[in-house]
């Protein structure tokens, strides 16, 4: 017996089944009883060996010398017979190889022809010429070959695959770069090719090629492989992939080896594209769901690998957060390893806070590594105010920073983050320090909120410079922690290029106001500060200020040409005749002479003052016309000399008499009110002292 083949309802029909072999029968056996046997049938013999033989429905195909036959068991007829391919050896070289791909489509591989029969009902479409009807009567069922083609191989085994075709292939020796069919039994020993299963369609479109690991496969012939498939349920999508527990399982058979093939999974097809290089296409492929949940971990390792390897640092970092998710450890060993490649900068943006946390050294390694370059100072910096103080010791850190204090790698951005750690780390004082040498505008508010006034003595210049008026608010408010001396002496020696005497007016004059006794040891500075940057505050400050050197002032006041303060000065001095000159002469206002003589109460000052009007006849009515209540118009008339031609004098003098005649009448006005003010309280007076007056005993007073 060479070949068998089981009826599809095997057990629905007494265990029904096929046999054929060396004798030329086809003979079918049905089980009588458990007792007796067999009943035999022979469906053909005579025809030569039968070598193999294939049932499916109804329908049993078998191929012998000749070629091959398919007999339709539920009528009992046959329906075709297909001819064996010219050219191919005898079957003991090539065995012929059958399997039905459905219930009406079979398919014939022998030697290195491949023919795809499919079974009609149709009678009205003929036949295709390529196959022979076995009886006219037998019209209801034929045989047409819808596809035939040729192979370079020797087809050791045949099976389906979905609408495809697995072959087994035997490849042939080649003779003079040419391969050859051989026709002889013998061959030469141990020069055999590893087999190889090829997956194509009926056009021979060959879609993926394996070679298999037979143990001895050098010493093989065509004929030591067999294939053989476990049937499977459902078919193929359109990606050729099946369901679960549909997938077909393949059989290699050889001497020594059985081969177990099947369809690839997802998991396959994934490990496929990392073996060759298509990480981004594998780690789309489990994103998409298919696959183990698990594939995730490893196909992100590896593509994250594969950038590493590539270099692509920036690109590995970024793919971080999708490919570690939640995972602490996964995310620890990464930024370690980042820091040893020395590419962590990279990675920081990317590094969770939360969901997952890592640990404090994994923060503080990546914060260390912001600070060996001045590129990633500013990184640095955002990375310190945008992570929680929480997750990492500030202190290593800050022992990283502290020795580029004074080298050319500190940055103001180094600077900056040192001061965000040092707050971190409760050291206030030293934070404030660095604020304040980089003028940040927080820094008063800093001040305030930590209590650090006893910090900013050496500090003043600085904060003057970042707000002058807060910084001038803060030091008057605080003047007994920092005294006035202390501020004028950094203000004085700033090395800054600033414009120090600026900051030294706002800052005495503020003070000033506030008390004017503060900086008293300063007042002769402040000086020629109002007179270079508020001259309209030297008059205040003359009058108001008892510590000034008057020769100093008006040396001051005489280079400015600052004549009013010069006569202030003049008259503090006690020249008031120069003052009064200065008046007349720089000022040409007699308004303000005439309140000065008026100040001084002095009377040779007013004929000082007629002495020198007298010399200017335009100065003498504007005499006239302000010394009305302080001098006798008349007198000042009776010393112009005789021709002395004084401009408007006649407006004047009907001015200076109407204005006389005016302050009379209110004289007169004034003392007439005056005395019926004292008849009235005369009168009243009168009225009260005629009223009795209660008077009470001693005793009564003792006992009240």
């Amino acid at each position: 017996m060479k070949a068998i083949a089981l009826d599809p309802q095997y057990s629905r029909s007494n265990n029904r089944f096929a046999t054929g072999g060396l004798a030329g029968q086809v003979l079918v056996l049905t089980k009588k009883s458990w007792v007796s046997g067999y009943n035999k049938k022979v469906l053909r013999e005579g025809e030569g060996p039968i070598h193999s033989m294939k049932w499916r429905t109804d329908l049993l195909a078998w191929a012998n010398d000749a070629g091959v036959k398919v007999h339709d068991m539920k009528t009992d007829r046959g329906i075709a017979f297909i001819e064996k391919p010219k050219g191919i050896p005898r079957p003991e070289v090539l065995l012929p190889h059958l399997v039905w791909q459905d219930d009406t489509v079979l398919v014939i591989g022998w030697g290195t022809s491949v023919k795809v029969a499919a079974i009609r009902t149709d009678s009205s479409q003929g036949l295709n010429g390529m196959q022979r009807s076995i009886s006219a009567a037998s019209s209801e069922k034929y045989v047409d070959i819808v596809g035939s083609f040729q192979t370079g191989y020797h087809i050791s085994g045949i099976a389906p695959f979905g609408d495809l075709l697995v072959m087994l292939a035997y490849i042939p020796e080649e003779d003079d770069g040419d391969k050859k069919i051989s026709t002889s039994v013998s061959s030469r020993q141990g020069t055999a090719q590893r087999p190889e299963i090829h997956l194509v369609s009926w056009k021979n479109d060959v879609l993926t090629t394996d070679a298999l690991p037979i143990h001895g496969y050098e010493h093989y012939k065509a004929k030591d492989y067999t294939l053989a498939h476990a049937p499977f349920s459902g078919s193929s999508n359109a990606g050729g992939q099946w369901a679960a527990g549909d997938e077909p399982l393949y059989y290699i058979v050889s001497p020594k080896d059985i081969v177990v093939a099947k369809p690839r999974d997802t998991e396959d097809h994934i490990a496929w594209l990392l073996q060759h290089g298509w990480h981004e296409k594998a780690l789309a492929a489990v994103e998409a769901g298919q696959g183990r949940t698990e594939l995730l971990d490893e196909v992100g390792t590896r593509y994250l690998d594969h950038l590493i390897i590539e270099r692509k640092y920036a690109e590995a970092a970024q793919l971080c957060p999708k490919l570690l998710r939640g995972s602490p450890s996964a995310w620890e060993r990464w930024v370690f390893h980042f820091a040893h490649l020395r590419q962590l900068p990279v990675l920081i943006p990317y590094i969770p806070i939360e969901n997952p946390q890592l640990s404090d050294t994994a923060y503080e390694v990546a914060l260390v590594a912001l600070t060996t370059n001045a590129s990633f100072h500013e990184l640095l910096l955002t990375t310190i105010k945008s992570w929680p103080p929480t997750l990492y010791s500030a202190s290593p850190v800050i022992s990283a920073i502290e020795p580029q204090l004074n080298s050319s790698s500190m940055t103001n951005s180094l600077k900056e983050a040192l001061a965000e750690l040092y707050v971190i780390n409760s050291q206030y004082e030293k934070a404030l320090s660095l604020f304040a040498e980089l003028l940040k505008p927080e820094v008063f508010e800093f001040i305030e909120k930590h209590s650090l006034h006893d910090a900013i003595h050496d500090k003043v210049v600085n904060l003057m410079l970042l707000d002058c008026k807060r910084a001038v608010h803060l030091l008057i408010q605080h003047r007994d922690i920092i005294p006035p001396y202390e501020v004028v002496e950094q203000l004085l020696h700033a090395s800054k290029s600033c414009d120090k005497k600026y900051l030294l007016h706002q800052y005495l004059h503020a003070l000033f106001e506030v008390d004017i006794h503060a900086g008293k040891d300063y007042h002769d500075m402040q000086l020629e500060l109002y007179a270079d940057y508020e001259p309209r505050m030297l008059l205040p400050f003359l009058r108001t200020s008892q510590h000034y050197r008057l020769d100093k002032a008006y040396e001051i006041f005489a280079q400015k040409e600052f004549v009013k303060e010069q006569v202030f000065v003049l008259g503090r001095m006690g020249n008031a005749k120069e003052a009064l000159s200065t008046i007349i002469n720089k000022l040409e206002d007699i308004q303000e002479a005439v309140e000065f003589v008026t100040e001084q109460h002095d009377d040779e000052l007013w004929d000082e003052l007629i002495r020198q009007c007298l010399q200017k006849p335009e100065m003498v009515g504007m005499l006239l016309e302000h010394t009305v209540g302080n001098l006798d118009p008349l007198y000042i008339v009776s010393l112009v000399p005789d021709g002395l031609e004084i401009p408007k004098l006649r407006d004047r003098l009907v001015k200076i008499v109407t204005d006389y005649r005016t302050e009379t009448s209110l004289r007169h006005g004034c003392n007439d009110i005056l005395k019926a003010d004292c008849v009235n309280l005369l009168v009243k007076y009168y009225h009260e002292a005629r009223r009795g007056v209660c008077m009470a005993s001693m005793d009564e007073e003792a006992q009240g």
